[in-house]
């Protein structure tokens, strides 16, 4: 990659992190703070293990990304430890999203057992079986599938006439089979393919109750079909951000380097970045709880910046009286024979 090229890949890459920290700390401060009550709902929990997983996304994988890519030299045991961080972020996002999707179809399907079933424990629970699942299958590298001997071979050999570390890449420890394979046809397009058919089968189902349904009920219908087509736009939105860079992982396994340019490649790897930064931007403007949040928040900000502002005209005004009364006082002095 040329200089120039390079330091536009950083400089994004930057401006990615940063809207991926800022964007979903306020999601996980508008749930936790702003809307409470809203913990006690199975799919705000999952929305905030979701935004968790985007906020590591912005504090790990893409500083890992930028590092990662040949302009660190790491022992094999350390590199892919870290190239494994990036596929564990990926895998919590997919377990949320497939979370939320299995709430919203078992809160349409079974309303009457649904609240029996979907207790906070229980939901709590699920967030926490999503992480440690993710944690397991990001972490499959580090059991076997890997290229580890080959790089271990590598780093071997160049030890041997100097102690110099071969540079660490994901591609160098992670294997394209396992990318190909496992990760994107195992652990992302068949839950993709769920969350797909579930999504089909919600929606056939609320336009054949709002056909049916009396006023008061077709008011809530058309509520739970508007947060449903907002979390379906987060899923289309995370299909589209990343299966092109898995797309071209394809291409390398099978047609090798040069089917993929490597411009497209990085282009590739910042579209499934940006994807973390775009969550809150859906949140914002398709979920009316989370709107209402942001805007308790900002007027919380406002008021405080307020006070501060009239905390710091206080003793001005303070100052600038009692300096009056002195210089009246002192001219009366003078002026007294």
């Amino acid at each position: 990659m040329a200089e120039w090229s390079w330091v536009v890949y950083t400089v994004v890459e930057v401006l990615i992190s940063v809207a991926c920290c800022l964007g979903n700390m306020l999601v996980v401060c508008a749930v936790c703070v702003g809307l409470r009550d809203s913990l006690r709902e199975p799919t705000f929990c999952f929305l905030v293990s979701l935004a968790v997983a985007d906020f590591l996304v912005g504090v790990a994988a893409v500083p890992l990304a930028v590092l990662l890519d040949g302009w660190v030299s790491l022992t094999p045991d350390l590199c892919l430890l870290l190239s494994c961080v990036v596929l564990v972020l990926t895998q919590a996002s997919v377990l949320s999203l497939l979370a939320i999707a299995v709430d919203r179809y078992l809160r349409l399907h079974i309303p009457l057992r649904y609240k029996s079933l979907a207790t906070q424990r229980r939901t709590w629970l699920a967030v926490s079986m999503c992480w440690i699942l993710s944690c397991l299958l990001g972490f499959t590298p580090l059991f076997g599938w890997n290229n580890y001997s080959s790089l271990t071979s590598d780093s071997t050999n160049a030890s041997s006439s100097s102690p110099i570390l071969p540079p660490c890449t994901f591609l160098s420890v992670i294997s394209l089979p396992f990318m190909v394979y496992y990760n994107f046809l195992g652990c992302v397009m068949a839950p993709l393919l769920v969350m797909t058919l579930l999504y089909i089968r919600i929606f056939w189902s609320l336009q054949g109750r709002l056909k049916d349904s009396c006023p008061q009920a077709r008011a809530s219908l058309l509520r739970e079909r508007r947060l449903a087509c907002s979390l379906a736009l987060v899923l289309i939105l995370f299909a589209s951000c990343w299966i092109p860079l898995h797309l071209m992982n394809c291409l390398l396994l099978f047609h090798g380097p040069q089917a993929v340019p490597r411009g497209a490649l990085y282009t590739g790897i910042l579209l499934s970045h940006a994807n973390s930064a775009l969550n809150p931007v859906v949140y914002a403007y398709r979920i009316p709880k989370i709107q209402q949040a942001y805007s308790q928040i900002w007027r919380r900000f406002l008021l405080r910046l307020n006070c501060c502002h009239e905390d710091e005209q206080v003793p001005r005004s303070i100052t600038s009286s009692l300096t009056n009364h002195t210089e009246k006082c002192g001219s009366g002095g003078k002026a007294t024979p």
